[in-house]
């Protein structure tokens, strides 16, 4: 079943989410795992928990464009407090629960932030320990888990159930406050503040109206968008990247209120595999490491399966490998052969391997935020996950291009939406998009809107890109992140970085070279399948630097190092490389909220182990 959405007028996500309570109030919208047990949430119950919220809002003089900030791992309060801001009047704004005290003192002063919900005592401490004189918009904290917070002596604390209390008052006196809210929004009103990762400088608040959200639903969500045929009730989500980041909002949210897609919150990220397994998602959505984790830990399963069972695998990956070839070759169309293999193969080995994995039932599967190894999408392709790689960025709503069933260009992020100006500038290369869904502006940032939307509405990605066959896109890297080696040649080191992990052993790649006279490599192993991998060859070790000091282990490296310096041009190689001796992490400023490398961070930490590889 799909939905077909309104194609006039400018709506919001909470006008959606409340028509469908008054279409199908009884129909399944949302679930959550909670010690084993899925609890579900009707339509009607998701718009009374959304609505209920934002009376709460009103009666706490929350006015219309107001901030209102949630710090929490993804759960149905999230949406509660997402669709509930937008039904207020008031713009959403998303922290990491990763985000470090430092981040969480400049978005919440940044933003302006009226409002908190934090889920715990963890979250509650980050904020309780700025002095109130730094965050001086800041009214309230709510916080969701009662363990340890309940002892805090702040004025500004308090429950969420204390908090849903003063709504369900205020609605009670006030019945229709929310209504009239809703009936004045304009389509330039402010729906979320979505920060950027930050990783050259402080990140910046993206504004994303209501317009802008309209325009992505009917893109990405209708019966002609994405998915094919389009997305309804009877497909399946699984939520699990950060909500604060827009890629996850449009599953979460856009397929969930443009298309009646339920939403699955699962127990937390360490069971994501379980919770994967108990829904069979239809629809997944995953960044470049998640397929990577994925491909990574079949691999291992495979290498350690039993002599007959690697025999097998052994016959069916060679099957996968020549339909995954001809998938390749025929922009992702079976032939009768290629399918045949693949329903045999399903039979004795990738069935079983989906299902342990939880793709077993996926009819698209998306790679999106960064860009990912064709060899990774050829191998989900080859065992019958459709996985397609697609581009955009928050400051177009993640609304640009994307490989579309029977027309996929592995190496490219696909077409531009039927919607989508997208052009080349003539002298950079870079990627400039330009449609109803480009944000409004940085949050008090007039300068840097300037930089990033031209007087002609041209949004400037950053990104350099070249047009293949006339039709699809192939990114080539950051402008920013481009090497220029000293012997003149531009080299694009994500393309080198995302071939090296293809390899499960490598997790992190770090291409070196600007003004060098050759390419250099900061590696970093991946414990979990590099241990695995020491235990079958009694290599005993213990903390992840031990583990990345064994020579066996630089060996180990050293041949997916080869194997990836075949696929390039000599200019292009990788001649040295080290190991790093930890693994890098958000709260030491080495990566991103959203686990991007920060490369200047990482160039400067880790110096002396560059030089040592140039003198």
């Amino acid at each position: 079943m799909t939905t077909t959405l309104p194609q006039t007028g400018t709506v919001s996500p909470a006008t959606r989410l409340r028509d469908f309570a008054a279409r199908t109030p009884d129909t399944i919208a949302l679930r959550e795992k909670s010690r084993g047990i899925w609890r579900e949430f009707t339509w009607a119950q998701f718009w009374d928990q959304a609505e209920t919220f934002a009376h709460a809002l009103l009666a706490s003089d929350i006015d219309r464009g107001d901030r209102v900030a949630i710090h929490s791992d993804n759960r149905p309060e999230w949406l509660f407090t997402d669709l509930g801001s937008i039904a207020g009047g008031a713009a959403c704004m998303g922290l990491y629960p990763t985000n470090p005290t430092a981040e969480v003192e400049y978005l919440l002063d940044n933003s302006g932030s009226r409002l908190l919900i934090v889920e715990d005592e963890e979250q509650a401490d980050k904020v309780l320990a700025i002095p109130t004189s730094d965050l001086p918009m800041l009214e309230k904290i709510i916080y969701l888990e009662h363990r340890g917070v309940d002892a805090y002596d702040d004025p500004r604390l308090m429950s969420w159930d204390a908090f849903m209390e003063l709504g369900r008052a205020h609605r009670s006196a006030h019945p229709d406050a929310v209504a009239e809210r809703m009936a004045g929004a304009k389509p330039e009103d402010l729906a979320y503040l979505v920060y950027t990762s930050g990783t050259t400088g402080p990140p910046k608040g993206s504004m994303i109206t209501l317009a802008n959200l309209d325009y992505a639903t009917r893109e990405i969500a209708g019966d002609q968008g994405i998915v094919q045929p389009g997305p309804g009730p009877d497909d399946l989500i699984v939520s699990y990247l950060p909500l604060c980041h827009i890629y996850e909002k449009l599953f979460s949210v856009v397929f969930n209120t443009g298309a009646g897609v339920p939403i699955h919150f699962g127990e937390s990220l360490d069971t994501l595999v379980t919770d994967m397994r108990d829904v069979q998602p239809t629809i997944v959505q995953g960044v470049p490491r998640i397929w990577e984790r994925i491909h990574a830990a079949i691999q291992v399963r495979l290498a350690s399966a039993s002599r007959l069972k690697r025999i097998n695998a052994a016959i069916w990956m060679t099957s996968a490998s020549y339909v995954g070839n001809t998938l390749a070759r025929r922009e992702g169309r079976h032939t009768a052969v290629s399918r045949g293999l693949t329903a045999i193969g399903n039979l004795f080995l990738f069935r079983s391997l989906k299902d342990r994995v939880g793709l077993r039932r996926v009819r698209y599967g998306v790679s999106a935020a960064a860009p990912i190894a064709p060899e990774i999408l050829q191998f989900f392709m080859s065992i019958g996950v459709p996985l397609h790689e697609a581009y955009g960025m928050t400051e177009n709503c993640g609304v640009a291009t994307t490989n579309r069933p029977g027309r996929i260009k592995l190496g490219t992020v696909g077409e531009p939406y039927p919607g989508v100006e997208l052009r080349l500038d003539a002298e950079t290369g870079e990627i400039l998009t330009r449609h109803p869904a480009v944000f409004a502006g940085y949050w008090s940032m007039p300068e840097a809107t300037e930089r990033t939307i031209d007087p002609e509405g041209w949004l400037h990605t950053g990104d350099v890109g070249e047009w293949v066959d006339g039709t699809h896109v192939k990114i080539i890297d950051r402008i920013k992140d481009i090497i220029i080696t000293s012997g003149g040649k531009n080299v694009s080191p994500s393309e080198i970085e995302n071939t090296l992990k293809t390899s499960p052993f490598i997790k992190e790649a770090i291409i070196i070279g600007d003004r060098r006279k050759f390419l250099a490599a900061l590696i970093g192993i991946d414990f979990e399948v590099v241990s695995e991998w020491a235990q079958r060859h009694k290599l005993p070790h213990t903390t992840y630097r031990d583990l990345s000091e064994k020579p066996e282990v630089v060996t180990l490296v050293q041949k997916a190092v080869d194997a990836a310096n075949q696929k390039f041009a000599r200019v292009e190689q990788i001649k040295a490389f080290r190991l790093l001796t930890k693994e890098l992490d958000h709260e030491e400023g080495e990566l991103t909220a959203t686990q991007k490398v920060k490369r200047s961070v990482v160039e400067k930490k880790f110096s002396d182990m560059i030089e040592s590889m140039y003198r």
